[in-house]
């Protein structure tokens, strides 16, 4: 039989919620954000935290915020911790290119592509805004994929027409 853990570490904890891109399910561990995905989790406990991540989004989807102020806990290489990074620094309503973004690394364009589509906390850390070298969007990890990451675009003003929505 094994042994049981002395210090199983903190609870991780959910909150899901529908949202103009789908039912979201956030997730802390520690007093930070770890972790948004699609779709409903099981019925979760929430924490103030989670209660104050699902406000900002709210405010975010209503157009009143373009700024999450939220702790945020980014386990991943130091590689892709460097490309989550960056994409928090991509200005509201603004895009990069993969391009761009590894140059500013010190990376290449597939391996920053890579990360985005690993990114645990999409939309909060903002792998929407990051496009192809044309401009074309070029994929998206959560909800309808690049029709999620248009209308996110579009919510936060990007262009319509413009070579963004290619």
């Amino acid at each position: 039989m094994p042994e049981p853990l002395d210090n199983p570490g903190p609870p991780v904890r959910s909150l899901s919620f529908p949202s103009p891109v789908g039912a979201l399910t956030l997730f802390e561990i520690g007093g930070a954000l770890t972790a948004i995905e699609w779709g409903r989790g099981l019925e979760g406990d929430g924490s103030p935290l989670l209660d104050e991540a699902r406000r900002q989004l709210d405010a975010y989807f209503d157009g009143k915020l373009k700024d999450f102020d939220l702790p945020l806990d980014l386990d991943g290489s130091p590689f892709q911790v460097a490309v989550w990074r960056a994409m928090t620094e991509i200005p509201y309503g603004e895009t990069r290119t993969y391009g761009e973004l590894a140059d500013g690394i010190g990376g290449v364009a597939r391996a920053v592509g890579i990360a985005c589509g690993d990114n645990p906390i999409p939309i909060i850390v903002p792998c929407h805004r990051v496009v192809g070298a044309s401009g074309k969007l070029t994929g998206y990890s959560g909800g309808e994929g690049v029709e999620t990451k248009r209308f996110l675009l579009r919510l936060e003003g990007a262009e319509p027409g413009g070579p963004t929505f290619l």
